[in-house]
């Protein structure tokens, strides 16, 4: 017994060494951010921007927006806004001065500073809070919205400054630090790992966003964040939330993309983008089997626009694009951002799929459009023509019918195409077809008619996946549609 217990002892007391000598070696393993921090936090500064909103009256206090981060369909949205935000129906309004933070950071010893460009949006006056407490007020010299960058100008000379890096070389899991203001807190550092890149956000079709796990919080937004060389490899944007707070999901803009922008409003005042003039989307794997590729990739062409580079080059609804310029398009969010950077008035090479089968186009890019056309689909509701069931119906649970001529008129819709009146259980329902959706395509072929729709019915393959063109209210999307046996 007194034997088994001293054996047990000296386990533990060995393992308990093995514990100790090993918690040092951990933490010699982890980054030292001191010499980073020391060095380059003097040129992150303070924003604090003021404007005047309207809300309601007797609140003593501008109302408070939806949390950064917050969806607008929150469900708390309307309970945050009820009482925080626009008050009841009927409740007397007048103005107020609203006051927001954000972070930024000094690009040159002249006094340009660079953040975001929701930091100061609609602002009537921008102030900026330097690490040794000056304070200067700022004039936007521009902003640019499609990737939210602006550049400030404050009255200083002799600043810390930083220089924007570049993010291509980035491995995911590097580690990464940012600095900035959160809640007002000035020149607060957090930490974390790159978790993605190339990340696809709605609000900015033309930024390829670092996404990290760093603690990004109110108040982040415009700072700088380091790689442990000190480069400044992308700038803080955005957070994913559902409680308006941090959750693990943080965004950020890469440098190569900031520098940009901020070169062409030093130079010119604005930004230009090249265009190509297509409306895209992703190709999925039913997609993939219908267009018989291997695997999902690239960008599949929904709608080429009219007058637009894409039409003078070719370009038809249906091609898959999977290579811009010798840039790889895995998926259709990579397109957009390559397409913008293109210089306007040059030529760019297009490879793309058609029908299985690889093509080169040249195209030659143009400026982007302020208010680029968007293709819009049919009203719902509108009084179709006399149905058609047929095969339609039978074979897919779908009934068509041509296009009235008052509703192709309104709605400015393309010759050809049928309008969908009715949709039961079946494969139509399956794919995701509405009654009102205009079928503009089949595989390749454009649709004409109903009578046209059901010929090619009774000749396309039993038990495979054709792919459906349809113009809806936002635009037109392909869809994977099963012919069944």
């Amino acid at each position: 017994m007194i034997k088994t217990l001293m054996r047990r002892t000296a386990i533990l007391c060995l393992l308990g060494a093995v514990a100790l000598a090993a918690a040092p070696l951990q933490a010699r393993d982890l980054p030292d951010f001191v010499p980073l921090v020391e060095k380059h936090s003097p040129a992150v500064v303070n924003i604090s921007t003021s404007r005047k909103v309207s809300g309601p009256e007797g609140f003593g206090h501008p109302p408070l927006e939806l949390p950064e981060g917050l969806p607008e369909d929150s469900p708390f949205g309307d309970l945050f806004r009820h009482f925080f935000g626009e008050g009841g129906p009927g409740v007397p309004r007048r103005e107020f001065d609203s006051e927001s933070l954000g972070s930024g950071f000094i690009l040159s010893r002249d006094g340009y500073v660079v953040t975001n460009h929701h930091v100061v949006k609609d602002a009537e006056a921008i102030e900026v809070r330097l690490s040794d407490r000056r304070t200067f007020e700022a004039e936007v010299v521009g902003s640019d919205p499609k990737t939210d960058i602006a550049l400030l100008r404050i009255d200083a000379r002799d600043l810390p400054i930083l220089e924007l890096g570049d993010s291509r070389d980035v491995k995911v899991g590097e580690w990464v630090l940012a600095i900035g203001s959160p809640f007002g807190f000035d020149h607060s550092v957090t930490a974390g790992i790159v978790s993605a890149k190339g990340r696809s956000l709605p609000s900015e079709s033309y930024v390829p966003f670092i996404q990290t796990d760093v603690a990004i919080n109110p108040g982040n937004s415009g700072g700088p964040l380091f790689n442990l060389d000190g480069e400044v490899i992308g700038i803080n944007s955005q957070i994913y939330s559902r409680t308006g707070g941090f959750m693990g999901l943080s965004f950020a803009i890469p440098a190569e993309v900031a520098r940009d922008v901020v070169d062409q409003i030093r130079e010119k005042g604005h930004v230009t983008r090249g265009w190509l003039g297509v409306l895209i989307q992703e190709v999925t794997r039913e997609l993939a089997d219908s267009l018989g590729m291997d695997r999902p990739t690239g960008a599949l062409v929904a709608q080429v626009l009219p007058d637009s580079p894409a039409k003078a080059a070719g370009l038809q609804a249906g091609d898959v694009i999977i290579s811009f310029n010798g840039h790889e398009i895995p998926r259709s969010a990579a397109l957009p951002p390559v397409v913008g950077a293109a210089p306007v008035g040059e030529g760019a090479e297009v490879e793309i799929l058609r029908d299985g089968e690889p093509m080169t186009l040249e195209v030659t890019i143009e400026e982007l459009p302020e208010e680029e056309k968007m293709a819009r689909g049919p009203a719902q509701g509108s009084e179709p023509a006399e149905e058609d069931r047929g095969l339609a119906g039978e074979l897919l649970g779908m009934e068509v019918a041509p296009i009235p001529a008052e509703v192709r008129e309104r709605l400015e819709l393309p010759e050809g195409g049928v309008l969908v009146t009715d949709v039961t259980a079946g494969p139509a329902a399956r794919a995701g077809i509405f009654p009102g959706d205009v079928l503009l395509m089949i595989n390749h072929t454009a649709l004409e008619s109903p009578d046209q729709l059901e010929a090619m019915l009774e000749e396309l393959p039993r038990g495979r996946v054709a792919r459906v063109l349809v113009q809806r209210e936002r635009g037109p999307i392909w869809l994977p549609l099963e012919i069944p046996e």
